[in-house]
């Protein structure tokens, strides 16, 4: 009766509303506790504070750096950077503001997400509420393999990043099946399925790892096995690429797929590092695939049709949203404790509105709604836990009757438990190896401490590996300014070359990391992918860091004509549509010898247009390789 708005409605009203809200506590990590009253025979409810509060975690400085770095390293970036931001403020309550500047670390890295968008946060931030309350969902999907547009109805289960690639995976309701979506293909709006609170429960032996890190020949149902001859020093790199996902066995690479012509372009890419020797459909397809190179690059370069005046579309893009806030009620959780922690001991504070603004990433205008809805919230029984105005350039803070009960933290919600996770799985490398791995540390603090938050709709962070060792190597030598012996595949070479580096930053360009250095054997800036890095050792000479150093940009562009066949998936990264259902795609390259990799890669699909003066190299690249992967048909004597 004291709770402003539930007076007023009837017994049924009161009952869908209070059954309404108590599943969207749950659903936020808030879990009430019920009993009968042993006279009344009335449900009583609880909310009780160690479930509420944020437990004692102590996090070091440093660790709450780490933190702070992978939040300045994604800003902008990553679809969960506000509830990221939130998670910092309730760990940090009391400290110093953890968002006011960028650490040392986060200025030596940069995090480069091409898929990311605005409208990619906001569908995320739908399907992740989806995954939590366990509702069904609807929304258009671009089938791009048959470029047809259809409604589809799914049950969520999980959402993850593939090589920089957000993907939602869950139960096709009209297909009966499990079915990967990538998410910047969905068109439209996300909308609930249904009213009920719930409409499904997860599978018992879900496992959204197995969806992840599938290499593009393994997206779908596996139809044979193929093994692939590869080099002595090519097999280390096959090895650490795809582990999991195929096997070495004497040199050759065993792996299974489910769709031939994509892992005939893979085994094109290796530009004769590799050759197919079964089954002999993948054999075929190599060998068609190189003949179809080699004569559309003898013959005279295809015409380009006119451009299409609306730049192609497949699909009609999306009207533009902004980015979506996190969850109203985490956001006021953590006002509601950062507002009392400033009033201390005392009943009053005053404290500039821009602490606020800044802090909390809430734009000046809409600072007044946000504290007047607070006000509202935490009114109950008659009394306020604390009552807060704007005036002017300040917040004027009066502490009430239930002040003191709500001084501590709040707990995180799941989404900013799974912000934190995120946040450690697309930097944690680079920060572990810049920091001596507090962010491990952090990692394993938070989930003893919020065990009960079960994201079995998330997947295991992958394990380290040989990148974060190489990451560490680099960082240090950066710290220290010493020199670093690698060795190095090139995507273009066949064997391995020893390099001395002068290391100056690391970048993460995703799904690869990146170091970029000069080069003291060119005597030139270069860029060095670290998962073809196969060994990085430091020296013990120093150098003096030069300073006009920058990033290399010898890169060229290369224009290509693409066939209507695979048009549409060139003109999703931007390709330019023409009349005829083709289009015109650009590529960057640094060497001619990447760039013939690259064209072999797309299968004839697409040919080279310019520079026009290596299109000879393509095809005599081509007609050399149809000699080396192809085996050559016996010939019989006929008999007499």
């Amino acid at each position: 009766g004291n709770v402003e708005g539930y007076s007023e409605m009837s017994d049924e009203a009161f009952a869908r509303r209070f059954y309404s809200d108590r599943s969207e506590l749950v659903g936020l990590g808030v879990p009430l506790q019920s009993q009968r009253d042993e006279f009344t025979g009335e449900e009583l409810y609880t909310l009780r504070s160690e479930q509420y509060f944020l437990p004692p975690l102590e996090l070091s400085d440093e660790e709450l750096a780490a933190l702070q770095t992978s939040l300045f390293l994604l800003e902008g970036q990553f679809a969960y950077a506000e509830p990221l931001r939130l998670a910092l403020q309730n760990l940090a309550l009391g400290r110093p503001s953890p968002v006011e500047a960028p650490t040392a670390t986060a200025v030596r890295v940069e995090v480069l997400d091409r898929d990311y968008s605005p409208e990619t946060s906001g569908r995320l931030a739908k399907l992740d509420a989806a995954i939590s309350k366990q509702r069904t969902v609807k929304f258009d999907y671009w089938a791009i393999g048959r470029d047809e547009i259809s409604q589809r109805t799914i049950n969520p289960y999980a959402l993850f990043s593939d090589n920089g690639v957000w993907y939602v995976v869950g139960k096709d309701l009209d297909r009966d099946g499990m079915r990967t979506f990538r998410v910047s293909r969905i068109r439209g709006d996300i909308t609930f399925a249904t009213r009920r609170e719930r409409d499904f429960r997860f599978p018992p032996d879900f496992d959204p790892s197995e969806f992840r890190g599938r290499p593009p020949w393994q997206v779908g149902e596996a139809v044979g096995e193929a093994r692939i001859e590869v080099g002595l020093d090519t097999a280390w790199w096959v090895e650490r690429s795809f582990s999991g996902r195929g096997r070495l066995e004497d040199g050759v690479f065993v792996t299974e797929y489910s769709d031939v012509g994509l892992l005939a372009s893979w085994v094109l890419r290796q530009d004769g590092r590799a050759r197919p020797l079964e089954p002999p459909e993948l054999v075929a397809a190599v060998a068609e695939a190189l003949r179809r190179i080699a004569e559309s690059h003898e013959s005279p370069p295809p015409v380009p049709a006119p451009l299409l005046a609306t730049n192609g579309e497949a699909p009609v893009p999306d009207r533009p949203t902004g980015p979506v806030p996190p969850e109203r009620f985490a956001v006021l959780q953590a006002l509601l404790a950062h507002l009392l922690a400033r009033c201390g001991d005392g009943k009053r504070a005053v404290i500039p509105a821009s602490e606020l603004t800044e802090g909390f990433q809430i734009p000046y205008d809409q600072l007044d709604e946000h504290l007047q809805l607070l006000n509202l919230v935490n009114f109950g029984g008659g009394c306020y836990a604390v009552y807060s105005a704007l005036d002017g350039d300040e917040v004027r803070v009066e502490k009430e009757l239930f002040g003191d009960a709500f001084r501590r933290a709040p707990r995180l919600t799941p989404l900013e438990a799974r912000a934190i996770r995120l946040a450690l799985e697309f930097v944690g490398p680079m920060i572990a190896a810049g920091a001596q791995k507090p962010i491990y540390r952090v990692r394993g603090k938070l989930e003893e401490t919020f065990g009960q938050f079960e994201l079995r709709e998330s997947s295991e962070p992958p394990p380290p590996g040989e990148e974060e060792g190489l990451i560490r190597t680099l960082s240090d030598a950066i710290k220290a300014g010493r020199l670093v012996e690698i060795d190095y595949l090139k995507p273009d070479e066949t064997s391995t070359a020893s390099r001395v580096i002068e290391p100056y930053t690391i970048s993460r360009d995703l799904p690869n990391w990146y170091i970029h250095a000069w080069d003291r054997d060119r005597d030139a800036p270069r860029s060095f992918r670290l998962d073809r890095m196969r060994s990085a050792r430091l020296l013990d000479e120093r150098f003096e860091p030069r300073p006009d150093f920058a990033i290399e940009s010898p890169r060229r562009l290369a224009r290509l004509w693409v066939s209507p066949t695979s048009a549409r998936w060139w003109r999703e990264r931007g390709a330019a549509a023409l009349t005829d259902g083709a289009a015109l795609g650009e590529i960057d390259f640094g060497t001619d010898s990447y760039l013939v990799g690259e064209v072999l890669s797309h299968r004839g699909e697409a040919v080279l247009l310019e520079p026009a003066d290596l299109r000879p190299g393509v095809a005599a690249r081509a007609r050399e390789l149809i000699s080396e992967l192809v085996p050559k048909k016996r010939k019989t004597k006929a008999r007499r």
